[in-house]
């Protein structure tokens, strides 16, 4: 009779064994419905017509200018925001100050609020309507419907990202060595740039190219400030979106395509990233 409980008794790796793979099961079953099925057919779609209608969709004007304006968006929004990021970061790790848990909030508000909003914001900042806009307009200044405000909504977006990597990262490590660096006789600058930003060095590149990537594919901001204006303010997910309208499928799925392999270098520098940062975190509190 013991023996055939013994038999019948399951021991808790067993049962741990089989709950993991069950989950492991599931959550590969997601991914490949939700995430790869789609990203390969967005492959196959743009491939069906050929490598030439694939090159003659990338090349033509209005996609060109596309490109061509994502890039320069991204390459204004993400240096800002590493200066931002760096401020605020050192700001609320280094210091203490009343007001530090607001400032943490208002860093995060772009995650919590719709991107279409903060694109409302800046229309009601800079509208025809408002006070801002007419005024900036006597001058010739242009925002709205133009790269100026493209960029601030970017920017308005994509902020948090480097930020949010580095405050966790600088108070992990503590004041000691800015203190120690300090007390032998370097300046703030010095301190910075060979003592703190080597420590954090990881942390800020996983952060920029998170910034990155966020900044080529943000679609519900700078929709409602670019006006859509073809070759001029049209980002590539906004051209995108009107190849679809106009059922031209290979020409949308080949700029979707180039979207997504941005989005995949991005994500496998961020793989690299996160192998490294471990190490180059744990070593920088040495």
């Amino acid at each position: 009779m013991a023996d055939k409980k013994l038999r019948s008794f399951r021991s808790p790796a067993d049962e741990g064994f089989a709950a993991k793979s069950v989950l492991l099961l599931l959550t590969l079953a997601y991914l490949a419905l939700f995430l790869i099925l789609p990203l390969v057919s967005v492959f196959v779609e743009a491939f069906r017509k050929g490598w030439t209608e694939y090159y003659e969709a990338l090349v033509e004007p209005d996609a060109a200018a596309a490109i061509r304006l994502t890039l320069t968006i991204a390459a204004i929004a993400v240096p800002l925001n590493l200066v931002f990021g760096l401020a605020a970061s050192w700001a609320i790790a280094k210091f203490e100050f009343k007001g530090k848990s607001f400032l943490i909030t208002l860093i995060d508000l772009p995650f919590s609020i719709s991107p279409v909003i903060s694109g409302l914001v800046y229309v009601l900042l800079f509208g025809t309507q408002s006070v801002l806009g007419p005024w900036l307009k006597s001058y010739g200044i242009e925002i709205l419907f133009a790269v100026p405000g493209i960029v601030l909504a970017t920017v308005f977006v994509t902020f948090p990202f480097v930020a949010r990597e580095l405050i966790p990262l600088m108070e992990d490590q503590g004041t000691g060595d800015e203190e120690a660096a300090l007390s032998l006789g370097a300046s703030g600058w010095q301190t910075f740039w060979h003592v703190t930003l080597p420590n954090i060095r990881w942390g800020l590149l996983y952060g920029v190219l998170l910034c990155n990537a966020r900044a080529m594919g943000e679609f519900g901001a700078v929709s409602v400030v670019s006006g859509h204006i073809r070759g001029l303010t049209n980002t590539m997910p906004l051209h995108i979106e009107i190849l679809y309208n106009e059922y031209n499928m290979a020409a949308a799925f080949a700029v979707a395509s180039l979207l997504a392999l941005l989005a995949l270098v991005t994500l496998a520098l961020k793989s690299l990233l996160e192998l490294r940062f471990g190490a180059g975190a744990a070593g920088g509190r040495h």
